[in-house]
């Protein structure tokens, strides 16, 4: 069947419609086993699965549930099962749009949302909906930071040229385990010093170059004040290290998230680094204020994402929500992380640290396949 006359558009024609009020239609039609453990989601999204196949029957019942008064998106793996079904649709007098790039396209994308801005500051967090991963870009007086950046570093590089700002710090928050790291690639092309701790590094036999993170309190971000205080928060990797930015936003890394706290079992030394959540969460954390916003590297859920766009909630609404954030014995909460860690790792997570500490080169197109599927960093969901 020829696909020539098929509507297409791209995951960012897709993501506009996703943020109107009506929402969208999507049709994923890749296998029942792919759909149930990896899909599109959203606030204002409603998804069916009918898997390309099904539609080679020419069964009439296949298009019951299907919307007539509605845009009809199609989505695939990479876009070519979809532009095929939504032929059919077409042919058939549905509105129909083949999402272009399909889920891999998804994987890929990153969208900016404005955390706060004022005369001082502007923070932006770019979320990558389809992986659940978070950066953050710190602007102030023409300089920038980027905090755990993502593999597309040509995307930070034009923001940054939009906005007019140097970016001088690149930080990870720790050896990532999930996705591949931008850190240290776009630090060496923008001319920026990259940091990330030692401990992680050294932990996993890395031979990268980096500037150790545990080695300074404070950095500078542009001409005004604002400071940057390291707080080293073990637990989920020994070196993780979370950012308290002008005393208002708390940069948790893979520390605290939204509904959760990150899962120490990726080392094999689970009990060791849950003690150490433990001592992080009690005596660290507490001397925060309960009005600090948490923005965290990840989330486990689109519900995470606020009514204002946002991953991020104040500390205190933490506390109420989440057990594992208040006075708990050591032993109670040490048992209660353990039990939460037993969850499926993430996917290809030796071969992700291997290249993040500067063991392992890959193509960009095993790049790619290695990050493919959802956030798998957080043990603990007490909301979502």
């Amino acid at each position: 069947m020829r696909t020539d006359s098929v509507q297409k558009v791209t995951i960012e024609t897709l993501v506009e419609a996703m943020q109107q009020p009506g929402g969208v239609f999507i049709l994923d039609v890749r296998n029942r086993e792919d759909y149930d453990a990896w899909k599109i989601e959203s606030h204002h999204v409603t998804s069916r699965n009918i898997p390309y196949f099904d539609f080679l029957e020419e069964d009439e019942r296949l298009f019951s549930d299907l919307p007539q008064d509605r845009p009809i998106y199609t989505v695939c793996a990479k876009g070519g099962s979809s532009e095929y079904v939504a032929q059919i649709l077409s042919e058939k007098g549905y509105h129909v749009y083949s999402v272009s790039g399909g889920m891999e396209a998804w994987s890929q994308y990153y969208h900016p949302q404005i955390v706060y801005e004022d005369e001082k500051l502007k923070l932006v967090q770019f979320i990558r909906l389809g992986k659940g991963c978070l950066t953050y870009m710190l602007m102030s007086e023409g300089e920038a930071m980027i905090v755990d950046a993502l593999r597309r570093v040509d995307f930070y590089e034009a923001y940054a040229e939009k906005e007019g700002v140097t970016i001088k710090h690149v930080i990870d928050t720790h050896i990532h385990a999930d996705h591949i790291s931008g850190g240290q690639k776009l630090a060496e092309r923008v001319g920026a010093t990259y940091y990330v701790s030692s401990h992680d590094v050294f932990e996993h036999g890395g031979s990268m170059r980096f500037e150790p993170l545990e080695k300074h309190s404070t950095l500078r971000v542009g001409s005004v004040e604002v400071d940057v205080i390291v707080i080293p928060t073990p637990g989920h990797t020994p070196g993780s290290t979370s950012l308290l930015i002008d005393k208002r936003f708390f940069l948790s890394g893979d520390t605290v998230f939204v509904s959760g706290l990150g899962r120490p079992d990726l080392g094999g030394r689970v009990e060791e680094w849950a003690r150490d959540l433990y001592r992080t969460v009690s005596q660290k954390l507490s001397d925060l204020d309960d009005a600090v916003w948490v923005l965290p590297a990840h989330y486990a859920h689109f519900t995470e994402i606020n009514e204002d766009g946002i991953v991020g909630a104040k500390l205190g609404e933490l506390r109420r929500f989440n057990e594992l954030l208040r006075e708990m014995d050591e032993d109670v909460f040490t048992k209660a992380v353990e039990a939460s860690a037993s969850t499926e790792r993430p996917p290809n997570f030796d071969k992700i640290i291997a290249i993040n500490v500067g063991k392992l080169s890959v193509t960009p197109e095993d790049e790619i396949e290695l990050e493919i599927g959802p956030n798998r960093c957080a043990v603990h969901h007490a909301t979502a």
